[in-house]
């Protein structure tokens, strides 16, 4: 591990102005160490543990999901996983993180990127007040308190600043890489500004999703098995109200006895929603005109269905291109029955990110991707699984992305 008196290069950050610092410093250290450094490690559990003992923290199903990742146990998995025989890695430098502003964590997870793959990190948090954010950055400055952990606080600084090029400009110019976080417009601005010649982007833009669901192992399951799944269902569209862009907007259904099956499922899901969900009068808004909109301009829907103002279906007769310019929120679900799993490949593209399954074989689905050479689909997962963020995601190794190889014969 790098000592911090032997470190000489400076990120000064001072002669920016309207910036807001809540994590770290104003001037931060470029000390690029090796990958998944003990150190680091010790450090990301704690925060784990810090978190976990949060008085509210079963208030923010968010926070335990990232805290959990967080253990040394999992993360020492992934490091174990991540060993490549003779092959010597160090961090690039200095990572710049621009996070969305939808997904409270986002942020949290991004900069833990940063450390796991040896570089200093500026963060740029969402501006809405997020209690979240305010959770977790006050457990990382009580963790930076301590003197072991000086240098990971010489090497980062949470900031927050209203839409502005000048300043995401000029901390570009101070950038080694840039994960971006946003829409395809934020991503594309972004990238307009001028960089150093090697800082590489990775851009984590719009991506749709959607499962894909047995109807005969949903009339086979027990209710208990029945309610886990809606659960996990339910975590992963509701929690996040569809923003995230791994929670799926469409769900196609194979098998027999297609009805039954969805009858069970939604009746299912609206018990747990009316339970769990609270839909302010604005949303239930927001979602109404939502379906007016697509009832005037999809000729596709044959039907629809809703269970209150909690779940809208709004089912199709034939799946069509350029759905996935069509994403729900507050639970609002496109249905397709399909005949067959090839049917998929008629409006697979590149925007397509997370495919949920339940009851299908998922090496049906890999095998489905490789054979029809498809540009979208990065992951496939479990219902349940739509929110776990890794180190590979959409499609990006990104500790080996954000890493150079020292290339010694």
């Amino acid at each position: 591990m790098l000592k911090l008196e032997d470190v000489v290069t400076l990120i000064n950050l001072k002669e920016i102005e309207n910036i807001e610092y809540l994590v770290g410093n104003k001037s931060i250290i470029l000390s690029p160490i090796e990958p998944y450094d003990n150190l680091v490690i010790e450090f990301i559990n704690e925060l784990s543990i810090t978190l976990r003992n949060h008085k509210n923290i079963r208030d923010y199903p968010d926070i335990m999901a990232f805290a959990f990742w967080c253990r040394s146990s999992n993360i020492k998995k992934i490091k174990n996983s991540f060993k490549e025989n003779n092959v010597t890695r160090i961090g690039l430098g200095l990572v710049f993180h621009v996070t969305p502003s939808n997904v409270p964590v986002n942020f949290a997870f991004s900069y833990i990127f940063g450390l796991l793959s040896g570089n200093s990190n500026i963060v740029r948090v969402p501006s809405k007040p997020f209690d979240q954010i305010k959770i977790i950055c006050n457990a990382i400055v009580e963790l930076f308190k301590k003197n072991k952990y000086k240098l990971i606080k010489e090497t980062t600084s949470f900031i927050n600043y209203e839409r502005d090029d000048e300043i995401t400009g000029l901390i570009s110019l101070k950038s080694d890489a840039r994960l971006i976080w946003g829409g395809d417009e934020t991503i594309s601005n972004i990238k307009k500004l001028p960089t150093r010649s090697r800082c590489i982007d990775i851009c984590f833009a719009d991506r749709y999703s959607f499962s894909l669901i047995s109807s005969d192992s949903i009339l086979e399951i027990s209710d208990k098995e029945m309610n886990l799944l809606v659960e996990g269902f339910y975590n992963d569209t509701y929690l996040m109200d569809q923003n995230a862009c791994s929670s799926p907007h469409l769900i196609i259904w194979l098998g027999k006895n297609k009805e039954d099956a969805q009858n069970r499922f939604w009746k299912c899901l609206y018990g747990l929603v009316q339970k769990k969900y609270d839909i302010a009068d604005i949303m239930a808004l927001d979602k109404y005109l939502l379906f007016c909109e697509n009832a005037i301009d999809l000729e596709e829907i044959r039907e629809f269905e809703q269970y209150g103002n909690y779940i809208y279906i709004l089912k199709l007769n034939s799946l069509f291109k350029d759905i996935d310019n069509y994403p729900g929120k507050f639970g609002y679900f496109f249905q397709y029955d399909a005949s067959n799993l090839d049917e998929l490949s008629s409006i697979i593209n590149m925007k397509y990110q997370t495919l949920t399954y339940h009851g299908v074989d998922k090496n049906d689905i890999k095998d489905l991707i490789l054979e029809k050479s498809l540009q979208g689909i990065d992951r496939i997962v479990p219902v349940g699984k739509a929110l776990d963020m890794d180190v590979i995601w959409d499609g990006y190794d990104v500790i080996r992305s954000l890493s150079r190889i020292i290339d010694v014969r």
